[in-house]
């Protein structure tokens, strides 16, 4: 079995702060079945993963981890349903099934569950392209967590809508605009079946940028006029390929490194900053403009076709321009770090310091105990399930995803990418067919000479 190596030093790690222990949650193994899309506030939650590389993993062990003890924390901004929903609790959370496209990642996430007391039958964990459907095709399961590389999440979230089944689908929910625009459609496919759909965009979650977004939206910065968003960190995983990997399995286990799988780093890192500037205007930009490209991660064999850096300026309907700057380099001053600017003071959405100051002396800081959003997302999703109210965060997260998109197409391009445009461009990167074999890899994009369609 071929050994999987991943740096243990992961953009969740660098940023979770876990307030709830996996080692203690109590699991309800020996509950009934149920056949539905919905439970009852006791009946168990019955969870399929597709996808079971470190970012799958993560997702199912905060759902586990939901099991007990769920916790909202007290802030004028939560709502007294949901702290009605703490009361209840979530619980009977189990993973029955489990797929991916290489054994020895779906086992060593097997194993991760096993080792908190999840037992997933071995009879219900498959392999291959085609694996997702056996999940789905388990009538008991309720609930998908869809954690494959970016560019197969679009035809997993509709393959799981048409079963009937709850989601939660990782960021970004696409690479293209074809992606982008399935997932608008099985959104509202979802509402009429009455799904939930929830998406990894975890800082709407965390209970400090909701208040302080709230605190925004009530004014006390003023009119919004600008918005700075940095995400800038050190060089991620690679897996070095060994013998006998095809062309398939090189690009897979390396998905970071392709655009037509990740949407390259703009759109599968700092789609972060991006939703979170799309949340704090409540709109979408007109228009982008950017630059972009590849200093150090120059090898095509390593590093694929992604570039290392960009820089977008995207401009909002109210008239506020957001500067984005997005660099994966080693050896440079790392962090995260938005920033609201309004006419009567300035906003900063820090992991460490989270608050604003104003013109008339007033300021605010986050102090409370800062949640988990990464296992929030859960607890909320679960809870809507349960209570027969469904969450929709599809198209959200494709407009999301589409944001980043028109950041990447002008960086490219150098051309300036209208909404319009982006949302209804040719672009698709599906392929003919999935399987392990030869794929092309596309040149690494040219500003002046790569042209958007």
């Amino acid at each position: 079995m071929k050994k999987f190596i991943q740096n243990p030093v992961t953009r969740r790690n660098f940023i979770k702060k876990s307030g709830l222990s996996i080692a203690t949650t109590t699991l309800v193994i020996n509950a009934p079945f149920i056949i539905t899309s919905h439970a009852a506030p006791d009946d168990p939650i019955k969870i399929g993963l597709i996808g079971c590389g470190g970012r799958g993993t993560g997702a199912a062990l905060d759902a586990v981890n939901a099991a007990t003890n769920v916790i909202y924390p007290d802030s004028g901004y939560h709502t007294e349903d949901a702290k009605e929903g703490a009361k209840v609790g979530a619980k009977n959370v189990q993973i029955v099934a489990m797929g991916d496209a290489f054994e020895d990642r779906l086992m060593a996430s097997r194993q991760q569950l096993q080792n908190v007391g999840m037992e997933v039958s071995r009879e219900n964990c498959f392999v291959g392209f085609d694996a997702y459907k056996k999940v789905l095709s388990i009538p008991e399961i309720n609930y998908v967590i869809l954690a494959t590389p970016p560019h197969f999440r679009p035809q997993h979230l509709r393959a799981a809508v048409e079963a009937g089944k709850n989601a939660f689908i990782e960021k970004p929910v696409a690479v293209d605009a074809a992606g982008v625009r399935s997932v608008i459609e099985s959104g509202e496919l979802a509402k009429q079946k009455g799904l939930t759909i929830g998406a990894g965009t975890q800082r709407r979650r965390d209970n400090a940028m909701r208040e302080l977004v709230q605190r925004i939206h009530n004014g006390e910065i003023g009119d919004i006029r600008s918005g700075v968003a940095r995400w800038l960190l050190g060089e991620l995983w690679y897996i070095a390929p060994q013998e006998g990997w095809s062309d398939m399995e090189k690009q897979l286990r390396n998905w970071e490194y392709f655009n037509w799988l990740s949407g390259d780093i703009i759109v599968e890192q700092f789609i972060h900053s991006i939703d979170l500037m799309n949340w704090v205007m409540q709109s979408t930009p007109t228009k982008a403009v950017g630059i972009g490209g590849r200093e150090v991660r120059t090898d095509p064999v390593l590093f694929g076709n992604v570039f290392d850096h960009f820089a977008v300026q995207y401009e909002y309907p109210n008239d506020a321009t957001v500067f984005c700057l997005d660099r994966q380099t080693n050896g440079c001053a790392n962090f995260i770090d938005d920033e609201i600017i309004g006419a009567n003071g300035r906003a900063s959405f820090a992991y460490i310091k989270t608050g604003y100051k104003n013109k008339d002396g007033k300021s605010w800081r986050f102090r409370g105990e800062r949640n988990n959003p990464y296992q929030e997302e859960h607890n909320e999703l679960i809870q809507a399930i349960r209570n027969g109210t469904p969450i929709n965060e599809a198209k959200q997260a494709a407009e999301s995803t589409l944001t980043a998109i028109m950041g990447r197409e002008a960086a490219y391009s150098g051309q300036e990418i209208t909404w319009e445009a982006a949302m209804h461009a040719k672009q698709d990167f599906t392929l003919p067919k999935y399987e392990f074999g030869s794929v092309p890899v596309a040149p690494v994009p040219v500003p002046g000479k790569y042209k958007f369609e």
